[in-house]
C-alpha cells in the first residue's frame, strides 16, 4: 500500500500503513493526538535501548569535540550541532521544542552553558524518562506541553531551537507564530528538519509573513544520508532486539534504515532535509 508521507509517496509496512492512512483522513487534531500515542510508545519502546536520540544524524567536516562518553552518539550529536553551531548560547535562557529523549538538550546544556535550558515535549512519558535521566543537570528542565499552542510568556528565551520535530506538526504556521511569540526581540530560531519542496516552499514564506528574518538556509541532505548510511546497521540490530517481525518494518522505516521508504526519498530527492537560521 501506498501512503503519503510528508508530500511524498511511500510505501509502508502495515503498521504504518494504518497510521499514515488515519492521519491523512482524520481532523488534524486528532491527528496530533495519535503522534502523541505514537511518542508515548516511543518512550518506552525497547526498540530504542538506551538511545537518548531519535534523530537521523549528521556528518560533515566541523565535528564538534566530545567527551568520551558522548562518542556512542557522535552522529546524532552532531546534527544538533550543526543546528545551534553559529549562535551563542553561553548565559542565555534557551528552549528546545521537541526535545524526544532529551539527548540532545542534555548535551548542549552541558556543553554550552546557557543560564537555563527549557526543554518541552507533546509526550508526557517523554518527559518523565528524561526528568528521571538529566535530573543531575541543574540548568535544565523538561516540560510537557503543545509546539502549536506553547505554555510559556512571551518574550522569555533568548534562542529558540527544534530538531526534527516539526514535520509531526498538523499546524507549521501556528508553530511559527509560537515561536515567533515566545522569542525576546533580536532572539534567534534554529530550526532543521525535512519537507518535498512544495511544503518547504510554504514554510520559507511562512518564516517570512511572520516576521522572522533569515540568516542562514542550507540543504543538508547529503550529510543526513551520509550519517543514515554509517548508523542504519546498528539501528537495525537494536530494533531487531526490542521489537517483534510485525511491527519492525515500521520502526525501520521511522528511523530511517537504509532501503526503507524514508531513507529512499531522502536518495531519490522527493524529500530533502534543510536548516534554518531566523531572528526575530
Amino acid at each position: 500500500m501506498l501512503c503519503e508521507v510528508e508530500g511524498v509517496i511511500v510505501r509502508l509496512g502495515i503498521p504504518a500503513r494504518l497510521f499514515a492512512t488515519l492521519l491523512w483522513i482524520l481532523p488534524a487534531k486528532m491527528g496530533d493526538r495519535m503522534w502523541r500515542w505514537w511518542y508515548q510508545r516511543l518512550a518506552k519502546a525497547k526498540a530504542w535501548g538506551k538511545f537518548g536520540y531519535m534523530n537521523y544524524g549528521y556528518v560533515d567536516d566541523d565535528k564538534p569535540i566530545l567527551i568520551p562518553e558522548d562518542e556512542k552518539d557522535r552522529l546524532f550529536i552532531q546534527l544538533y550541532h550543526m543546528n545551534i553551531r553559529d549562535i551563542e548560547l553561553t548565559g542565555k535562557q534557551v528552549l528546545e521544542v521537541g526535545s524526544g529523549r532529551g539527548g540532545g538538550a542534555n548535551w548542549i546544556a552541558r556543553t554550552y552553558a546557557p543560564e537555563s535550558l527549557t526543554a518541552l515535549d507533546y509526550s508526557s512519558e517523554a518527559v518523565k524518562l528524561c526528568s528521571q535521566l538529566y535530573q543531575s543537570q541543574v540548568n535544565l528542565k523538561f516540560i510537557e506541553g503543545n509546539a502549536m499552542n506553547l505554555p510559556l510568556e512571551d518574550s522569555t528565551y533568548d534562542v529558540v531551537y527544534n530538531v526534527e520535530s516539526s514535520h509531526c506538526y498538523s499546524d507549521m504556521g501556528a508553530f511559527i507564530r509560537e515561536v515567533h511569540r515566545v522569542l525576546k526581540p533580536g532572539g534567534q530560531f534554529a530550526w532543521t528538519d525535512f519537507r518535498d519542496d512544495k511544503r518547504m516552499r510554504i514554510i520559507h514564506d511562512t518564516f517570512l509573513e511572520v516576521g522572522f528574518e533569515i540568516d542562514k538556509q542550507v540543504d543538508i541532505t547529503e550529510e543526513v544520508i551520509h550519517a543514515l548510511d554509517e548508523i542504519s546497521d546498528d539501528k537495525k540490530h537494536r530494533i531487531s532486539q526490542g521489537t517483534n517481525r510485525s511491527i519492525r518494518r515500521s520502526f525501520e522505516t521511522f528511523a530511517g534504515v537504509k532501503d526503507t521508504p524514508v531513507y529512499n526519498s531522502f536518495v531519490n530527492g522527493s524529500l530533502r532535509y534543510y536548516r534554518y537560521l531566523l531572528t526575530k
